[in-house]
């Protein structure tokens, strides 16, 4: 048992904010109230002493979560795990305890793993995996045959060898028809399609906006008319099929204003940012080389601004971390030839709490409700919210303590332009399950 006292719970879901205590027994929450949450440790001991015992029973470990705060475990919709085929950027293992000690509890990995996961088996072998990391960690499938763009996979058998939902995130579906076709296949099953918006035909190098930077730096870059085409096709195509989609790291603000359209022409259009496209631009690129480079990229100042005004508008509704991993040695090929990507599950919470949440652009409320309850609504998964009966999955954490990044990451990459910057909010507790699987030291 673990009795949580004095935390500020925050439960965006239900609109809890409060002052409680929180008792979990047997890997669930079994009560929440002031004063109401469990016995202390002594009085735990003391009865437990006084009765019939077979040598199981323990007394309760008693977490003070005063000045911290107390929210569901956190939900990423968009990690990189690099199992199978990469095991040397990243495994399992590894992902999942960098997204513990970032306050996550629940991952879903794409599908662009070496071989590609189109198969039952790549599916077993990531969920038998998974069930020894201590948390929910989920596969999705891609949506097409090798991530090929070509054919589609069974997306019905595939569903149920458990894949989360569909993707082929790193590679856009150029074909049109094809895209049609996902979509009404996903909404004969209530799968969610996961879309990569970027059409390679407009980019003349991935990684870096095309802008006033690339022309300063002297390196071709990525248009935002790469992303906008494909978003402003993918929402209308969902608008006829009536599929549920998910825009991928969006980073345009032209991209935004149509996922806002689409949904008030009442298409299920949902879309997700990222912390780097919120709080950096392409100027990050000049300082941090390499490490500023992903797809789609860092663009201008207005751009992020747009994202933050979508986030504020629920015209996003997620916050993911397009968690990628890459070995140093790959990044140190320079801005050109290294991979773009960057790691981001150890920082995604504290990122957010700095750059939105401190400069009051939202209330932390809104900010935990996108890392949690709306990740899980969209893919309709039994996490993101604390309530007596739900599974005990948690996330405790310092709003106000600043830390420096300093790169000694668990993920193996250590690809990150957050190093070296302060950010405010440390995680000081992960618990899954009802087990302590991070602990702040």
């Amino acid at each position: 048992m673990i009795v949580i006292k004095n935390g500020r719970v925050i439960d965006p879901g239900s609109g809890r904010n409060e002052i409680a205590d929180i008792e979990i027994r047997d890997g669930r929450v079994y009560s929440i109230g002031r004063n109401g949450g469990g016995n202390s440790r002594n009085d735990c001991c003391q009865e437990n002493s006084s009765r019939e015992s077979d040598g199981n029973e323990s007394c309760a470990r008693v977490i003070d979560a005063a000045g911290k705060v107390v929210a569901p475990g956190l939900i990423d919709v968009h990690s990189h795990f690099r199992d199978p085929g990469q095991t040397e950027k990243e495994d399992i293992y590894t992902g999942a305890a960098a997204a513990k000690r970032g306050g996550y509890t629940t991952i879903i990995c794409m599908a662009n793993t070496k071989p590609p996961a189109d198969s039952e088996e790549t599916l077993r072998y990531v969920a038998e995996k998974a069930r020894a990391t201590g948390i929910h960690v989920l596969q999705s499938a891609c949506i097409t045959k090798g991530m090929g763009g070509a054919e589609l996979v069974d997306m019905q058998a595939l569903r149920l060898a458990g894949a989360a939902g569909f993707t082929d995130d790193g590679l856009p579906i150029l074909d049109v028809r094809l895209a049609r076709e996902a979509m009404l296949a996903a909404k004969e099953i209530g799968a969610v399609l996961s879309f990569h918006e970027e059409d390679p035909r407009l980019i003349d190098k991935p990684g870096v906006h095309k802008g006033r930077i690339s022309e300063a730096l002297g390196v071709p870059g990525a248009s935002k008319s790469a992303e906008d085409v494909m978003v402003a096709r993918d929402c209308m195509l969902a608008l006829e099929t009536g599929a549920r989609i998910n825009i991928q790291h969006i980073s345009s603000g032209t991209a935004v204003e149509m996922v806002r359209l689409a949904k008030r022409l009442g298409a299920d259009v949902w879309a997700e940012a990222t912390p780097h496209h919120f709080s950096m631009t392409e100027e990050a690129v000049m300082r941090f080389g390499a490490n500023a480079k992903m797809n789609p990229p860092l663009r201008t100042e207005n751009d992020r601004l747009a994202i933050i005004q979508g986030l504020l508008d629920d015209t996003i509704e997620i916050i993911a971390t397009d968690h990628a991993p890459h070995t140093a040695a790959e990044k140190a090929k320079g801005l050109l030839d290294a991979p773009s990507g960057i790691v981001g599950l150890e920082t995604a919470l504290a990122a957010g709490n700095t750059y939105l949440v401190r400069p009051g652009h939202m209330a932390l409320e809104q900010l935990l409700k996108k890392l949690t309850c709306k990740p899980a609504e969209l893919y309709g998964l039994p996490a993101g919210s604390i309530a007596p009966g739900s599974a005990a999955d948690l996330v405790i954490f310092d709003p106000e303590e600043s830390w420096t990044v300093t790169g000694d990451f668990a993920s193996k990459g250590k690809n990150s332009p957050f190093i070296g910057q302060t950010l405010f909010g440390r995680v000081k507790y992960t618990i899954c399950g009802g087990e302590i699987v991070y602990e702040d030291r």
